[in-house]
């Protein structure tokens, strides 16, 4: 048995930082994000998918942003908490392929660091992990460069 799961996660940039989290590298860029986590959406769009996939609800369900305890954390460690329920529930992933829209910073130099570091979490094969960048074109406030966001999609198995 096989089930599909989508995410999509968007965050706006903040006034001041030296780096963007996404797919748990650091890529420099002279705003930070607005979260209450790390804010790192192609993490956050891959939970989505995740949970989706299971019908198990979405990331603020499960990491509500008015809880405390999740403020500034590490968006792998919340993935691994989901990847541990997933697991629970007799599914593995087969593979996953997220898509970072986002004008700036430019993602082609780092695109192979996000999908190692996706394959480890994930226990997958690098060949099972696909991270495109693409831009905006200049529209909207991902090509105002005022944002950035992410969607996923995967593939489960039932084990």
């Amino acid at each position: 048995m096989y089930r599909i799961g989508h995410g999509f996660d968007l965050h706006k940039f903040s006034t001041v930082g030296a780096s963007v989290m996404i797919s748990g590298v650091a890529v420099p860029h002279s705003l930070g994000i607005e979260a209450h986590s790390d804010g790192d959406v192609a993490i956050h769009a891959l939970i989505d998918a995740l949970l989706g996939a299971l019908a198990l609800g979405d990331i603020g369900q499960h990491f509500p942003d008015t809880d405390p305890q999740y403020h500034g954390c590490d968006s792998r460690q919340l993935l691994k908490q989901i990847l541990f329920i997933i697991r629970e529930k007799g599914y593995s992933i087969e593979n996953l392929d997220i898509t970072v829209i986002a004008e700036v910073p430019k993602l082609k130099p780092y695109t192979m660091a996000m999908r190692e570091v996706l394959a480890s979490d994930c226990a997958l094969p690098m060949d099972a992990v696909s991270i495109k960048a693409k831009t905006m074109e200049g529209l909207d406030a991902i090509g105002e460069r005022r944002a950035l966001s992410a969607h996923a999609v995967v593939l489960l198995k039932k084990i």
